[in-house]
């Protein structure tokens, strides 16, 4: 995987407009402002690949970049309060028709979740409809850098305890500020192939 030549490819914000898949996707999943985008620009060593904001819902298209052989894949960040009811049922149209579109065995879903909350009612929600498509999925768990080394193991097994009944293929703590996890992630990414 050629992380250092990570590229913007497009952006797609109807789903109409998302192309059939012609290559394997990695794709980041989570809540809104969970740091979907830090997280790639880390795994790319890019500081400004993927457009970050401390305002929540700013991404509001699924954005492709890529990372040969495959592309990664930006998902909208779900459970916004604060955005108007049109425009979460487009986001929910848009995610809905790209699994639609996707063999889950071609996909690798990467999960979101902050390691220092339960996960949130949007959270179990998206763990339900993971399980019930059947997509394979990696939790990861960000913001590390918040927790204290000693939590590390007890956090990871608590979420691993908490994603086991959803199809999760493992749990990562990660922090896209100090880099923790990375490396490991990498390789797991690596060992992702195309099937098509």
């Amino acid at each position: 995987m050629k992380l250092a030549d990570a590229d913007f490819y497009a952006s797609y914000g109807l789903s109409s407009q998302l192309p059939e898949q012609e290559r394997a996707e990695i794709v980041f999943s989570g809540r809104s402002n969970i740091g979907k985008s830090s997280l790639i620009n880390k795994l790319c060593n890019r500081k400004s690949l993927a457009r970050v904001s401390s305002t929540p819902g700013k991404t509001a298209t699924i954005n492709f970049y890529t990372v040969d052989p495959f592309y990664f894949v930006d998902l909208p960040g779900y459970g916004y309060a604060k955005a108007a009811k049109g425009e979460r049922q487009r986001w929910d149209r848009l995610i809905n028709h790209y699994f639609e579109r996707r063999e889950p065995e071609n996909i690798l879903l990467a999960q979101l979740l902050d390691c220092r909350h339960e996960p949130s009612a949007d959270d179990w929600m998206m763990l339900a409809y993971l399980a019930h498509y059947r997509i394979p999925f990696l939790a990861l768990l960000t913001k590390a850098d918040k927790l204290k080394k000693s939590q590390y193991e007890e956090t990871t097994a608590r979420f691993a305890k908490i994603c086991a009944g959803y199809g999760c293929k493992g749990v990562l703590l990660t922090s896209a500020e100090t880099g923790y996890g990375i490396p490991e992630l990498r390789d797991i990414l690596d060992q992702f192939s195309w099937e098509g």
